[in-house]
């Protein structure tokens, strides 16, 4: 399929795909060289030095509103499915890639976070030279990668292989280290670290604030996927969210042999999550009912409301809770997974400006209100894929590079003096 796809792929000079991209791939590259059959190598390399975690999110990514989503060839219904041909590229290049850093500038930044975003970060400051230290609240790195995304759809082979680049690129990696009680931005920067990245993960689960939630038999999706198998879930579980974590917690608890089902407030037509996690969460044997909205937990059941679409005087579309519409429905837990954040109590004690949704506040490069500190990701956008993270990451490093290039281009001129120096003594 996938050689048959390259060889379809009209090349086009400007490429829906990858302006579609939020990292902007270079498809068009990517697949002339791997049309070439000899080539792999490089196209590899295009892609990790585009978007390092290139081999995550090809397994992961959204590409239906992405590359594959906005394909010209969509008008004939062949779209190519390019994130099949990036997998295979990207997988095999990562198994023994070696990252190419340039020489040590003496320049320290850090970079609070060792998810999708913290990653991506630290590998590209690193190649750049600077003497970069990640800090990692978790025993291990990978946030939501690791923690989140069940093995069946990312194998944690891949995170651990990160995790072996980022050491061989000299990346002093801190984990068990909590922002807010270990450090804090400000003393980072106090410490010599001539900037700071904030890529703190959304880890706290938003509640549905309906009585009864507090019972035993309700967990949230985000605890749930870090330790599925410290659950007992019983016979008949049922999941209240329509994105990717709920597909991730309704496909786990379904190949955990519970009964599962899917409440959603809407249709499939309006869930966030991929269509395609959708359809395989109903290959794993979940059910869905939509247009239902819970509106208490009792003891063994649920109670939800019928809910319809109705379009406002504004032409929006808007879901309405039908009144008396009440229904009960058994079940033996109940698995939230209506939303995700980052601490707010954390992120109100950094010392930073807040916006109005209690985010991080940044320019589009990713600058915070405090000198040398920038963040990106889910701290400033709310939850996000991990392309998303990725492509942040990217920007904001590129941003702190230019910030560091003053005290960047002095050390390499003393480096270079040194050089010339013991040259000349020889």
């Amino acid at each position: 399929m996938t050689h048959q796809d390259a060889e379809r792929c009209l090349l086009c000079r400007n490429a829906r795909c990858q302006t579609a991209c939020p990292i902007h791939t270079p498809i068009p590259q990517i697949i002339d060289l791997y049309r070439s059959g000899n080539r792999m190598e490089e196209a590899g390399k295009l892609l990790f030095d585009n978007n390092p975690l290139s081999a995550v999110t090809s397994q992961v990514c959204n590409w239906q509103n992405a590359c594959f989503g906005h394909c010209i060839l969509n008008a004939k219904k062949q779209p190519i499915h390019f994130y099949e041909i990036e997998q295979e590229i990207s997988c095999s290049y990562l198994q023994s890639a070696t990252p190419e850093r340039e020489p040590d500038n003496g320049i320290g930044i850090a970079v609070i976070g060792g998810g999708s975003a913290g990653i991506t970060a630290a590998i590209l400051l690193a190649e750049k030279g600077y003497r970069v230290s990640l800090y990692e609240k978790q025993k291990q790195l990978g946030g939501v990668l690791r923690y989140g995304i069940p093995e069946f759809r990312l194998d944690k082979k891949y995170i651990d292989r990160y995790e072996s680049i980022l050491l061989d690129m000299q990346v002093n990696i801190h984990t068990n280290a909590v922002c807010g009680k270990d450090y804090t931005p400000k003393s980072l920067l106090a410490d010599g670290n001539k900037a700071v990245f904030i890529a703190l993960g959304a880890e706290t689960p938003s509640a549905l604030r309906i009585p009864g939630e507090d019972r035993p038999s309700v967990i949230y999706a985000i605890d749930y996927l870090k330790k599925p198998n410290a659950y007992s879930l019983g016979r008949k579980v049922i999941v209240i969210g329509g994105g990717n974590v709920a597909m991730d917690a309704c496909r786990t608890a379904a190949r955990n042999g519970a009964d599962t089902w899917v409440y959603y407030r809407k249709t499939f037509e309006n869930m966030p999550a991929n269509g395609n996690e959708v359809e395989e969460a109903k290959a794993d044997g979940v059910q869905f009912a939509v247009f239902e909205a819970p509106v208490e937990v009792k003891e063994h059941s649920v109670i939800f409301r019928k809910c319809e679409n109705i379009t406002d005087e504004n032409g929006k579309l808007k879901t309405r809770i039908i009144p008396e519409t009440d229904h009960e429905v058994e079940c033996d837990t109940l698995i939230v997974a209506v939303s995700e954040r980052t601490d707010r109590d954390l992120l109100a004690s950094l010392d930073l400006k807040l916006n109005e949704w209690g985010c991080i506040d940044t320019d589009t490069d990713g600058r915070t209100s405090m000198e040398g500190v920038y963040a990106s990701g889910d701290s400033v956008y709310g939850p996000s894929t991990v392309i998303q993270a990725a492509a942040g990451a990217k920007k904001a490093s590129e941003a702190i590079d230019a910030y560091c290039s003053i005290e960047r281009k002095g050390n390499n001129e003393w480096t270079n003096c040194r050089k010339q120096e013991k040259k000349l003594t020889r």
